[in-house]
């Protein structure tokens, strides 16, 4: 054992502070209770997560053979079929890893997960049936497979937000120990503090001996030095050691590290520098017995593409004759509040720099625009975006538009053109794209959308620089399972109307 490690390791054997959560338990208590927290509700959710999958098999099959059938006497083997979809259906959950823990809770993978078990379904269900020489009614199969997925997602979805919800209070949290320098640990502490969701509560850090007395500036306490940090961990009752870049845990140390960890059942994260790259873009390769990190390009062109836009021309052409009610009913109040055109049109910039008309239904008066300078001052933005909560140039119907996203119905016609998608960046101004700093300008390369992560993360209440970071993290990390969310949580967000205005 070097000097170093033996230096930390008397370190830990210091007093370790107590979170206020964990106040009055001994060491092994502390470790132990919190170990178990963390079984019991994960343990939990997963039970919940089998419920509602074979609860939507369920659902499905039944509302096909109702559908399709309704009662005839030739379909009574149907009722066969129908009994044995659901347990199929989580075993394939099962096989195509939908259920382990490190893909449920935050992220898109577990939706991705479900739709590949959907596609599997699909093809055992028509390989069973070539096989047994038997004709399946394809409109009960297209009702059963396609509600069965459907149903699943929702309700894991609604799963994952009473999750979130659970969170925002405090519980059903991941017991972190942080391991790196001092401004690290105090920007990853920070980061993870801001928000609730992915389930991160910091509960202390371990740092290099020579910046211990630097740590009392942290706002978490100080569990000792890198070299016992699996002893602290087990101590504090952490059940996840999240390791920052620091020169001082080299690969023979993390690995020690990795099986002490083992030991205790603890997780062990070690944090990529790489920003906004989602892990399916990540693969680590062996080059000559070293882990090699190698990172594939973003999918910005080929066959998903041409989905997408398929995608995107299909959902906008129905929505507008679905809709069409709600365009003439909305024409009317605009007419009858303040008279003047239905609609405006204003310049933005779409996919590589070129501009285009988009289309909203008029919330302003039909001066907005020449009282824009003189309001300059009074803006709640950051200098880039024009930003009030309560305009003097927002008509009466304008608000309850805005609040609901109605005005935003129009661009349904700029998706039909190609000039835009049902999800993307957010449009800009050329006035923004202007300031567009190089890197900033990679936003451009995919056509900018109705809704997109800035849409459910906040709207209006972000900053420039947020909406700007978002939209990157989007081209970086596009799939059509991560579109199907966004729209999933846009109706939310929409319902909800906040950060409207």
């Amino acid at each position: 054992m070097t000097t170093t490690e033996t230096a930390a390791d008397e370190v830990a054997t210091q007093e370790i502070p107590r979170t206020p959560q964990y106040s009055g338990f001994t060491e092994r208590e502390l470790g132990e209770r919190g170990h178990a927290d963390r079984w019991v509700w994960e343990a939990r959710y997963v039970k919940l997560l089998l419920l509602v999958d074979f609860g939507a098999a369920v659902i499905a099959t039944l509302a096909a053979f109702v559908l399709r059938f309704q009662g005839a006497a030739y379909a009574d083997w149907y009722i066969v079929l129908s009994v044995l979809i659901p347990p199929a259906w989580v075993g394939l959950l099962a096989l195509t890893h939908a259920y382990e823990r490190r893909v449920l809770f935050v992220g898109g993978e577990e939706y991705q997960r479900v739709m590949r078990a959907g596609v599997h379904l699909t093809l055992v269900i028509v390989l069973a049936s070539y096989v047994a020489h038997t004709d399946i009614a394809r409109g009960y199969l297209l009702i059963a497979l396609v509600l069965t997925t459907f149903l699943a997602l929702s309700g894991r979805f609604a799963l994952r937000k009473i999750l979130q919800r659970a969170r925002r209070g405090g519980a059903c949290m991941h017991r972190v120990l942080v391991l790196g320098h001092v401004p690290a640990v105090a920007k990853m502490t920070g980061q993870l503090h801001r928000r609730y969701h992915h389930g991160f509560q910091v509960i202390g850090a371990c740092l290099p001996l020579d910046q211990i007395a630097d740590g009392k500036t942290l706002d978490v306490p100080i569990y000792g030095g890198l070299g016992a940090a699996a002893n602290s961990a087990a101590a504090a009752g952490a059940d996840t050691v999240m390791v920052l870049s620091c020169p001082e845990l080299d690969g023979p140390m993390l690995r020690r590290l990795a099986w002490e960890l083992e030991r205790d059942d603890i997780d062990l994260i070690v944090s990529s520098s790489l920003v906004d790259t989602a892990g399916d873009r990540i693969t680590v390769r062996p080059v000559d017995g070293l882990p090699m990190m190698h990172i594939e390009h973003a999918t910005l062109s080929g066959g998903r593409r041409l989905v997408k836009a398929v995608f995107d021309v299909a959902v906008a052409l129905g929505l507008l004759v679905l809709l069409a009610p709600v365009f003439l009913a909305v024409a009317l109040v605009i007419k009858l509040d303040t008279g003047g055109p239905v609609f405006f049109r204003q310049v933005r910039v779409g996919r590589g720099g070129e501009t285009f008309r988009m289309n909203k239904f008029r919330t302003m008066h039909v001066d907005a625009e020449a009282r824009l300078a003189a309001m300059r001052q009074a803006a709640e933005g950051d200098g880039v975006l024009f930003k009030m909560r309560d305009d003097p140039r927002v008509t009466r119907a304008g608000r309850i538009l805005r609040r609901y996203s109605l005005d935003e119905l129009p661009q349904l016609i700029n998706v039909l053109l190609g000039q835009m998608s049902l999800v993307g960046p957010r449009p800009p101004l050329p006035a923004e794209v202007e300031q567009y700093p190089d890197d900033m300008r990679r936003r451009l390369v995919v056509r900018p959308g109705m809704t997109g992560l800035w849409q459910v993360s906040g709207r209006s209440d972000l900053s420039w620089e947020d909406s700007i970071r978002l939209d990157i993290r989007y081209v970086e990390n596009w799939s059509l399972t991560v579109d199907l969310v966004i729209l999933m949580r846009t109706a939310m967000a929409v319902m909800r109307g906040s950060g409207a205005y």
